[in-house]
């Protein structure tokens, strides 16, 4: 009997992170689960061992810890446990503008959404390269492919960088036999508005504009299976992304500002 393929997801207690550990199960796949909340994990883990047959790791690790990639890492190999595919998927939103969020809080930002999610590909590619298969989903969003607005600073940023990132990545190694793809969703009924408190204002928005996770992570699946380097989730979020993309800079500018005040004080996206 073949041995199953493993992937490691960061941010898999809820949201996304949880679609796409119920749905990489679903697809025959062994699971390593990461985020800080280890009581979530280990149910979530139980249940899909449970109900697939598949075997559910769990490591819990807080991503903005500088030392945590490392450690995840290293105890993956304490564990005997060969990763085959990756979902940096863990994050979140700061409201407020930049001066107004402590140094601090934007330091961790940067780690979970940026640092983490860099270093653990560059620690786990190596081994992927070896055995010539690999499958990374970088969880961007449709904020890192429209115009930016006042407030929630480095959300955009950070995942315009995981879209940029991914796209010269999985040149560099298509040949190789691994896919590389920035999934980059809209708004997604998960918990993410409730933790940066933006619940209310987003409930407001036409239910055309949003997506439930499941269907996120099923088409993360597909996209990253078949090779595709971008994978923008839903028709309102691709007709979005394209609109932005051709309209001159300073009229997106406009529409994207005057749309945000409609849901954030200062910005929430996924």
């Amino acid at each position: 009997m073949t041995e199953k393929r493993r992937i490691l997801i960061t941010g898999a207690s809820a949201g996304i992170g949880e679609a796409c550990a119920r749905e990489w199960a679903r697809r025959g796949w062994n699971l390593v689960l990461t985020a800080r909340r280890t009581d979530r994990l280990e149910a979530l883990a139980e249940s899909l061992a449970n109900e697939h047959g598949c075997e559910a790791v769990v490591l819990a690790a807080d991503l903005a810890d500088p030392l945590a990639p490392v450690q995840l890492v290293e105890a993956l190999a304490t564990h005997g446990l060969t990763i085959d595919g990756l979902i940096n998927n863990a994050g979140y939103g700061l409201p407020g503008n930049y001066l107004s969020v402590p140094w601090r809080s934007h330091a961790d930002f940067l780690r979970v959404l940026l640092w983490a999610p860099t270093e653990l590909t560059y620690l786990l590619l190596p081994g992927m390269r070896e055995r010539g298969y690999g499958r990374i989903v970088n969880v961007a969003s449709l904020a890192g492919l429209v115009p930016p607005t006042a407030g929630h600073t480095l959300y955009g940023a950070t995942k315009s960088y995981l879209i940029r990132f991914s796209q010269s990545l999985a040149q560099e190694v298509a040949a190789e036999g691994i896919h590389v793809t920035a999934l980059c969703p809209g708004f997604t009924y998960s918990e993410f508005h409730d933790v940066n408190g933006m619940r209310g204002r987003v409930s407001e928005l036409p239910r055309y504009m949003w997506m439930d996770a499941a269907t996120v992570a099923r088409e993360a699946f597909e996209a990253v299976e078949t090779g595709r380097m971008v994978h923008i989730n839903g028709r309102w979020n691709r007709f979005v992304a394209g609109l932005a993309k051709y309209l001159p800079e300073s009229l997106s500018l406009a529409l994207t500002r005057r749309q945000a005040r409609k849901f954030r004080d200062s910005g929430s996206e996924h």
